[in-house]
């Protein structure tokens, strides 16, 4: 799990305690929804957006606001719009409340941030003992492999770039062909968002954006203890990040395979709910190579809320349109690096003690039916 319990019940008590508990008698803006329009327009529900907007309020409560005019509530109303149906649901918003299309911006770009720090109390990796042994637990008895506490993942979001300014059009290019950024994700076999890290240009590497990521470093030096986070065919076999066998030679290897694509699809879905979720992932318009900030926010907000909305079980809406491949594609030349042999020997024990030769036992990898990475 992403948060512990008591983190719900300490927002809680900081909450009654604050006196944002006297806002929730008021009148909303969000009343004059049903419970249905309200899923329809903001892909949340009820119960759901009054915890965000009463968690924005505290954090808002001693900070100055470019639009006094506008209350909490129609300030999280129009982010989370924006959130839920990108650019194409800011007029609906703007002719409701009477703002400009710039100031629609901004509100965004204000309360998106605001989400974005709450990332300290809703986005946690397990730094406790018992917390990873219990993650490690969870992901052992989904998938078979041991002391994993989760899926390493490079996410790509669209973006569009200038095609006049070249070198930076090219950074922006990822594997697949096309412009996009990319942002390191660490999830549970829940799907719980445990870590999120960084904003780059769409060509920056995977095995890259690993080795210069806090978690990664973390890992590598056994800050977290002996244990294992699961990577594709982007990253390197590590002492601490498991790769699948490329070509695996007999059966114990395949059915090590078949556990690995088994878990490393839970990112795969998880990536998928949180773009039908939130639809201003698939396309999060322009961007400067040197002003990637905002994308950041909005890309960790939605993040934020994610595991806001898996705690309250609403679910994502249906998964429509095409399928987007898997990072990096599959005719992509990957840089050739030394294997560490000790981590291969590590894998190999791992593979002949853990899986045995027969793959009945294990199961089938799953198909996703959603975005991939």
């Amino acid at each position: 799990m992403a948060f512990a319990p008591p983190v719900w019940f300490a927002v809680r008590d900081e909450l009654l305690m604050s006196g944002v508990e006297d806002a929730l008698s008021t009148t909303s803006c969000l009343d004059e929804f049903d419970d249905e329009a309200l899923f329809n327009t903001f892909h949340l529900t009820r119960p759901c957006i009054n915890f965000i907007i009463d968690n924005v309020r505290l954090r808002m409560r001693n900070s100055k606001t470019t639009h006094p005019e506008l209350s909490v509530d129609e300030m999280v109303m129009t982010t989370l719009n924006y959130l839920a149906r990108g650019v194409s649901g800011e007029s609906s918003i703007q002719e409701k409340l009477g703002i400009s299309h710039s100031e629609c911006l901004e509100v965004i770009s204000t309360v998106s941030k605001v989400l974005a720090t709450m990332a300290d109390q809703f986005i946690c990796f397990p730094i406790t003992r018992d917390a990873r042994a219990n993650v490690a637990y969870k992901i052992e008895r989904f998938c078979g492999i041991p002391r994993l506490l989760g899926v390493v993942a490079a996410a790509h979001f669209r973006i569009r770039a200038s095609p006049y300014e070249k070198d930076a059009f090219r950074s922006f290019l990822n594997t697949l062909g096309y412009t996009s950024v990319v942002t390191q994700i660490i999830c549970d076999c829940d799907g719980n968002i445990m870590s999120v890290e960084k904003c780059c240009v769409g060509s920056t590497t995977e095995q890259d954006m690993w080795d210069s990521s806090f978690k990664g470093r973390e890992m590598e030096e056994e800050v977290h203890g002996r244990y294992w986070v699961i990577g594709g065919r982007g990253y390197s076999l590590s002492k601490h990040l498991l790769t699948a066998v490329p070509q695996p030679a007999n059966e114990k290897e395949t059915s090590f395979n078949q556990a690995h694509a088994k878990i490393h699809a839970v990112m795969r879905n998880t990536l998928g709910s949180i773009k039908r979720r939130f639809r201003c992932l698939m396309q999060l318009g322009f961007a400067k190579e040197n002003s990637l900030d905002k994308k950041r926010d909005i890309i960790k907000s939605c993040c934020v809320l994610h595991n806001i909305a898996k705690k309250f079980s609403v679910p994502a809406p249906p998964a429509a349109g095409k399928i987007e491949r898997l990072h990096p594609a599959k005719n992509h030349q990957m840089p050739l690096v030394e294997v560490n042999a000790e981590a291969l020997k590590v894998r190999q024990e791992l593979i002949n003690s853990r899986f045995p030769a027969a793959s009945s036992s294990q199961d089938a990898p799953i198909k996703s039916k959603t975005e991939d990475l």
